[in-house]
């Protein structure tokens, strides 16, 4: 059986305890610090003696008949101030032989201690109380051990696995039943786990929470440092955690240690936590799947400025993802960098509506090009957007235009920032290249080159027709005489039945192979 925070007991309070069927059974009456009722019962202790506080550690309830203390005021007001010195978490007297009803000497220490006093009008075996609440609060501990093993047991086995980061903090979720958030020292969010509504309404005024959840612990929110060997770099908050504070100290423990694990084992790459949560985020954007304006508050908590901007979308062609977030960087860009597929990575910029984006999405892509050669990388973007729902458009138009000049950056003479413009026919056969009347033309026209074997003439057709029909080019592309160059063409011409120098039939075979590489990809 899977053990969760919601299968726990509470811990006991002062209030709880008077609720047990047993301690109803002897009328109790609270006489004395009635605001203090929610204090926590740790343990139940029997004391007649004066000086009890010594014996003490706290958060003890004391059962007493007062016995020794009749017909003794100072006695009686030095021992309810003993038990406040002790920090009990109230005191229980059995009204009888010794007391017929509370002491007032009594009863007006305590309230000026705020030490909630309680008097049993019946006579009550202590020892039916003792145990009842010692069997609550032993089962309450059991729990606690069994869920820190628990929880260590599953977390170290996802470890051990290869799990992500996501995976650990889902269990973590699963097991504390509310939100829990990841950040690192800046208060960045570096993951979150839970159910969706919840962890989006956490994060959605995550400013202002960080810096409540950072200092003090209180209405459910507990949290644990990450780190080791002197040095902390995050911590891992438990949002709005509904059991006791004790337990759930307990169980951000375990799963600070986890993680801390899961950081060593990755090589202390803290910094790649960083890039699944951006990863996360444009994938969400880029896909659609979720609506853009749930997404703002995972932007705004994963540090983007998203209040009175324009945002940037642009996709890079081979270009490293650490290398594209250290020259952002240095140029003091905000924005996100990730890895999305096929060699592609996106970045979102966030910059001042006051700022010329076009021109710093140029100096951005020629820093870039400088660093990497400008046949190594190609940098596409949309138009920048005035509004955050116009975001995923963007990016999904960067990443279209990024697929259109994938195969021909190294024949096409390309600016520096590629956009939709830039890409003309090839960008409306990439639109339409799922249409199956498409995708038929294309395979008729091509039907003499599709043999694996004919792999070097179809890719000289590409090269010749990328280049304008420039012979000159292409042969010194591929490396090869012009005489040796002629020869391949006209074995093209004969495969396909055409002449490629009738500027219909080289465009119709040209529109073919811009459809035929589109689908290969």
């Amino acid at each position: 059986m899977t053990i969760t925070l919601d299968s726990l007991e509470p811990a006991l309070s002062v209030r709880q305890v008077l609720t047990l069927e047993r301690v109803l059974a002897g009328e109790p009456e609270v006489v004395a610090g009635a605001s203090h009722l929610d204090r926590p019962v740790r343990w139940v202790h029997v004391a007649e003696a004066a000086d009890v506080g010594v014996m003490l550690s706290g958060g003890e309830m004391v059962l007493t008949t007062g016995v020794l203390l009749a017909g003794d005021e100072d006695k009686q007001a030095e021992y309810v101030r003993s038990l406040h010195r002790a920090e009990a978490a109230a005191v229980v007297l059995g009204l009888g032989r010794a007391f017929p009803a509370a002491p007032d000497v009594m009863r007006r220490a305590a309230e000026r201690c705020g030490l909630p006093m309680i008097v049993l009008h019946r006579p009550f075996p202590f020892a039916e109380l003792t145990e009842e609440v010692q069997s609550r609060l032993v089962r309450r501990k059991f729990a606690a051990v069994s869920l820190s093993e628990a929880v260590r047991t599953e977390l170290t086995a996802l470890i051990t696995a290869g799990a992500p980061l996501q995976r650990l903090l889902d269990e973590v979720a699963r097991h504390s039943a509310c939100p829990v958030v990841v950040t690192n020292l800046a208060h960045r969010v570096l993951g979150t786990a839970g159910e969706r509504p919840a962890v989006d309404d956490v994060l959605r005024d995550w400013e202002r929470i960080a810096r409540q959840a950072g200092g003090v612990e209180g209405d459910g929110w507990i949290r644990a440092e990450l780190g080791g060997r002197g040095e902390r770099w995050g911590r891992i908050v438990l949002c709005g955690y509904r059991g006791d504070t004790a337990t759930g100290r307990l169980l951000a423990d375990r799963a600070a240690e986890a993680l801390v694990l899961h950081r060593m084992l990755a090589g202390g790459a803290a910094c790649s936590w960083e890039e699944q949560s951006a990863q996360s985020l444009l994938t969400d954007l880029v896909s659609g799947v979720v609506p853009a304006r749930q997404l703002l508050p995972r932007a705004r908590a994963a540090g983007l400025p998203v209040n009175r901007r324009t945002f940037v979308p642009l996709v890079v062609r081979d270009g490293d993802p650490a290398r594209l977030e250290r020259l952002l960087r240095l140029l003091g860009l905000p924005g996100l960098v990730a890895e999305l597929a096929d060699g592609a990575t996106a970045v979102l910029l966030s910059l001042p509506r006051d700022q010329d984006a076009g021109a710093l999405a140029a100096h951005f892509a020629a820093r870039l090009r400088t660093e990497t050669g400008p046949d190594h990388t190609v940098v596409a973007a949309a138009e920048a957007r005035a509004a955050w729902d116009d975001v995923p458009t963007g990016l999904r138009e960067a990443q279209h235009v990024a697929d259109a000049v994938a195969d021909s950056s190294a024949v096409l003479d390309l600016p520096p920032v590629v956009r939709l413009k830039d890409v003309h026919l090839r960008g409306l056969i990439r639109l339409l290249r799922d249409d199956p009347h498409v995708q038929s033309f294309a395979e008729r026209e091509l039907d003499g080159l599709l043999r694996e074997s004919d792999e070097d003439l179809l890719s000289v057709l590409r090269t010749y027709l990328a280049t304008g029909r420039n012979k000159s080019r292409t042969a010194q592309l591929h490396h090869v005489s012009r005489p040796a160059l002629y020869r391949r063409l006209e074995a093209i011409q004969v495969r396909l039945g055409v002449d490629l120098d009738d500027f219909e039939q080289a465009a119709s075979v040209h529109i073919a192979l811009l459809a035929h590489d589109a689908q290969q990809q």
